[in-house]
């Protein structure tokens, strides 16, 4: 068994780094199979050496995090021992160390949290054309957004242009009541929410009065060149070969485009081909256009979804080497 300590600046970074009930604290055990106490301003690490070693290391980053306003959480605690277990926890001050995107309306700073979110932001800011693909609770969504919104305030576009192909998720919804808006609302909530974080509902209602904010159905962008503006396509696993073209291809003068979707949760009918791989594989070596790939370790989410993730890839996998035999 080996020992080890840490000493805490101040009994104000032990609660944070605890947590309620220990509850972050207990993840590192679990983690590392370790036992972690505290007593006074010294932190003890009792297990085998090479564990301990690594909750040491995972100890310090999240007390670097917290000297620097930022906040523990258990998901943020699930990625740093991710990134000590692969030896990467240097990425940690490069997070902490990255510039807010965007402040949301309650004042909150919008910042990457994870190595994949980095690299999607800095895509963003380099590229005309940038294709975010990966799992459920990524942030793709909603960090598109914040670079939209900020881009607007910044005045670098004059509007923003959020769409996403109105196609159910596995059932069949039927007849829709209301009048047009009333009836694709339901398949635009998710970049809603997002805007009314960002903006507020008052100040999004009267950015949409003016035209300067559009949220419509990728049926809508036909015929249309699309100037000065920052335009996101949300669940783009779902555009059909033809419709991703179409979209793509309305790109104007002065503007960004964000194409976000989960390859894993495609809804066309059987027999469409997502147009979302197919601009993988068309789109992999235009300059100017970048694709980022998200995995597990990226989901900001409940620390669940990420369990979830993991168990569903390893069932297709499982699934794919049955079908191989066969």
């Amino acid at each position: 068994m080996k020992e080890r300590q840490i000493t805490l600046e101040n009994t104000s970074q032990a609660f944070s780094l605890f947590g309620s009930f220990d509850a972050n604290i207990n993840i590192l055990e679990e983690a590392f199979s370790v036992t972690v106490t505290q007593h006074g301003n010294v932190i003890k690490i009792n297990g085998s050496d090479g564990n301990t070693k690594k909750c040491e290391r995972a100890i310090t980053q999240l007390l670097n995090m917290i000297s620097r306003g930022e906040t523990v959480t258990e998901q943020t605690i699930d990625y740093v021992v991710s990134l000590v277990n692969t030896d990467n926890e240097s990425f940690v001050k490069t997070i902490i160390d990255s510039n807010c995107v965007c402040i949301s309306a309650k004042g909150v700073p919008i910042k990457p949290k994870t190595q994949g979110q980095k690299k999607y932001l800095d895509a963003i800011n380099a590229n005309t054309i940038t294709i975010g693909v990966g799992p459920a609770g990524t942030g793709k969504t909603y960090l598109a957004v914040a670079a939209a919104v900020t881009a607007y305030r910044n005045k670098d576009v004059s509007r923003i242009i959020l769409t996403r192909p109105a196609v159910e998720a596995g059932e069949k919804l039927g007849f829709l009541p209301g009048d047009l808006q009333q009836k694709i609302d339901p398949y635009l909530r998710p970049l809603y929410d997002a805007l009314f974080d960002m903006l507020g509902s008052e100040s999004f209602a009267k950015c949409q009065e003016r035209g300067d904010i559009e949220v419509a159905p990728l049926a809508y962008m036909r015929g249309r060149t699309l100037d000065d503006s920052f335009i996101i396509l949300d669940e783009a696993q779902n555009t059909t070969g033809e419709q991703m073209k179409m979209f793509l291809t309305r790109l104007g003068n002065r503007s960004k485009i964000i194409v976000n979707g989960d390859i894993t949760q495609i809804d066309l009918p059987d027999g469409k081909k997502s147009g979302l791989k197919e601009a993988l594989a068309v789109l992999k070596n235009v300059e100017d256009i970048a694709i980022v790939r998200f995995n597990e370790s990226d989901v900001v989410r409940h620390r669940l979804v990420q369990r979830i993730i993991k168990a569903y890839e390893k069932h297709g996998e499982k699934k794919q080497r049955n079908e191989n035999k066969n």
